[in-house]
């Protein structure tokens, strides 16, 4: 197996499931967008996009979808829900939300706050995607006020999914927004070993250090 990865960018989803599983794998560390700093990388995958992952003849873009590849795959059903389980639809739910809910309105808010020159950023749509954000964690709010993990009373890939989402909201300065159960959920995961190995590959390419910006002007209106 091979992975291509920018360091905190969404193959962190993957990177930490490999290292949960414990499994073979080889890492591709690539600066952050590797379609504008490293332009051979298209040759590999034509999107320019991280994750891209290959196994067995196969290959994926997508970082939940991996997560559940590799668990499936691979038997670990230790790390999933089983689909005669009560919460099997919820862990379906908590997988595709990840992106299609949390990190989507993120992405705005970082590239219109921070990753766009000056005179292209637009305060209106920062303001407006951190509301939104914001207001897309309240059944995450409501779930985590009687859970320690989302689904089947522990740790699954499901948590690694949200848990990728709050941990970029983190970076991108919405953590003293998150309400309290929240706080402690997402601190719970990082301080799990695999989510400590994985954050350490490819640090010295971060390029998120210098540009986490300040949300209370935005939030604040």
């Amino acid at each position: 197996m091979r992975l291509w990865h920018c360091y905190n960018a969404r193959s962190l989803r993957p990177l930490w499931a490999l290292e949960e599983l414990g499994l073979d794998y080889e890492i591709q560390t690539l600066p952050f967008p590797p379609r504008v700093f490293q332009r051979d990388y298209l040759e590999t995958n034509p999107l320019g996009t991280v994750p891209y992952f290959i196994d067995d003849g196969i290959s994926m873009t997508e970082s939940t979808a991996i997560c559940v590849y590799l668990i499936e795959k691979y038997g670990r059903n230790d790390l999933g829900i089983a689909p005669g389980h009560p919460d099997y639809a919820d862990y379906l739910n908590w997988l595709f939300q990840s992106d299609a809910t949390l990190t989507f309105p993120q992405a705005l808010v970082f590239r219109y706050s921070s990753l766009e020159p000056e005179d292209r950023r637009q305060p209106q749509v920062v303001t407006d995607y951190a509301k939104w954000f914001l207001a897309r964690l309240k059944r995450l709010n409501a779930h985590l006020e009687t859970r320690s993990y989302l689904c089947g009373d522990r740790f699954t890939i499901a948590d690694i999914a949200i848990g990728y989402a709050l941990h970029f909201g983190e970076i991108i300065g919405f953590f003293d927004y998150y309400t309290p159960q929240v706080q402690a959920y997402l601190k719970r995961l990082k301080e799990r070993d695999a989510f400590t190995r994985a954050l350490k590959v490819g640090k010295d390419l971060d390029p998120f250090k210098d540009l986490t910006p300040d949300l209370t002007p935005y939030l604040a209106t």
